[in-house]
């Protein structure tokens, strides 16, 4: 605009943290106004890919508007389209996020406000990845390991006495060499993602052992993530009908494949995480492929997040926020959740490194299985760069599935 000093961006860092047993990844953008913008693009595998993007479009977007979010992010797209989704993606997402931050706090208002929300003043949440942290990580979190089904059965029950009314778990393989995986998870031989005889009835005790600890009225998810093919999947969720599963979450690129399994049970089907803009969403939502579609907001960015909630409302579908990083990441897909009319409930991981509640300035409000919305300015919590930078990420640390093969109890 003519006459009116802009804000313009100053500096731009990445700080990549040691969460445990994958990296946090978050962006800081400076401006000549003072005011610091915060994002996260975790994605728990390629933080210095997601680095080295942000590093390369850093000389086109200093100087520039951070307000002007929508025309940042089209220079981002314009100068990574060619590698569209992935890596490129996600460092989009995080700097998207920043831009937003600022936007929001320069207004002194919270990013819902300023989306036109809030669509509610308090989310449904559910415990994630409950029992699949402590049955690799219970030395890091402190918490019990999950070595039988009784285990299990406490953990249900501890769900339930926090106040939590739903939680997701993974197929876990409770024992002395506890792991949780599925179809491709072992390694030589099992890139073909069948479902052994024995895991069906594993995978029965497994959820039946969850119904009868957390009763009829809290809601059960299963994440299957990538691990099973179709006929695999249609043999799951058969198996799972009578537990009146809240969903069955399934990673796949082939929307028809999904919409198949989706016409073939009762049980409800969830996917989306893996799904970047609304170009990805749009042939699974005109193919009615799933029930409820999740959108990574650490992976897409506030701003794209958000049209594909809208998008989502065309066509009559519910969404819920993927959500497996730090409390800057839940305030943010909470924000998404205030800006929305279209949302089922949001993630949230409650087993997780000790001084996790340290990293951010606020931590969430939780009350009886809901998350309070942010209501102050930007995302409501910034990072504390002191706690950030006294746990870098070890890069000795090896990036790999581990698996010790199927065990039946």
């Amino acid at each position: 605009m003519l006459g009116v000093d802009l804000m313009k961006i100053t500096n731009i860092e990445t700080l990549i943290v040691d969460a445990g047993w994958r990296p946090w990844m978050f962006v800081k953008v400076e401006t000549d106004e003072g005011i610091t913008g915060w994002g996260e693009c975790s994605d728990g595998k390629s933080p210095h890919g997601i680095e080295g993007v942000i590093r390369d479009l850093k000389p086109i977007l200093i100087g520039k508007d951070p307000c002007a979010f929508e025309m940042r992010f089209q220079e981002m797209y314009i100068g990574t389209r060619a590698s569209k989704g992935g890596i490129a993606a996600k460092a989009l997402a995080g700097l998207d996020c920043a831009f937003i931050d600022i936007k929001a706090k320069s207004l002194n208002v919270s990013v819902a406000e300023l989306f036109g929300g809030p669509t509610r003043e308090k989310v449904r949440v559910y415990w994630s990845h409950c029992g699949s942290s402590r049955i690799r990580h219970s030395d890091i979190l402190g918490t019990p390991p999950i070595e039988s089904w009784d285990d299990v059965d406490s953990l249900g029950k501890e769900v339930k006495n926090r106040g939590f009314t739903a939680l997701k778990t993974n197929v876990l393989l409770p024992g002395q060499n506890a792991t949780f995986g599925g179809g491709s998870f072992g390694g030589a031989g099992t890139t073909d993602q069948i479902a052994p005889k024995w895991l069906i009835p594993h995978i029965e005790t497994l959820i039946g052992t969850f119904r009868d600890a957390v009763g009829e009225n809290i809601d059960i998810n299963l994440d299957l993530n990538f691990h099973f093919k179709t006929e695999a999947c249609l043999r799951i969720a058969k198996i799972l009908e009578q537990f009146d599963m809240l969903w069955l979450e399934i990673d796949m690129y082939d929307p028809l494949s999904l919409r198949q399994i989706k016409d073939s049970t009762d049980t409800r089907i969830c996917t989306g995480e893996n799904l970047f803009y609304m170009s990805d969403y749009l042939p699974y939502f005109e193919n009615h492929s799933a029930d409820m579609f999740m959108i990574d907001v650490p992976w897409n960015g506030f701003s794209q997040s958000k049209k594909v909630g809208d998008l989502a409302e065309v066509f009559q579908h519910n969404i819920a926020p993927h959500n497996y990083y730090s409390h800057l990441s839940t305030f943010v897909s909470a924000s998404l959740c205030a800006s929305l009319p279209n949302v089922r409930i949001m993630e949230i991981d409650i087993d997780d490194i000790p001084w996790k509640d340290e990293l951010t300035t606020a931590v969430p409000e939780l009350i009886d299985g809901y998350m309070t919305v942010p209501n102050k300015p930007g995302w409501g919590a910034d990072i504390n760069e002191e706690v950030a930078k006294a746990h870098p990420w070890d890069e000795s640390k090896i990036m790999s599935v581990q698996s010790t093969g199927y065990k039946v109890l």
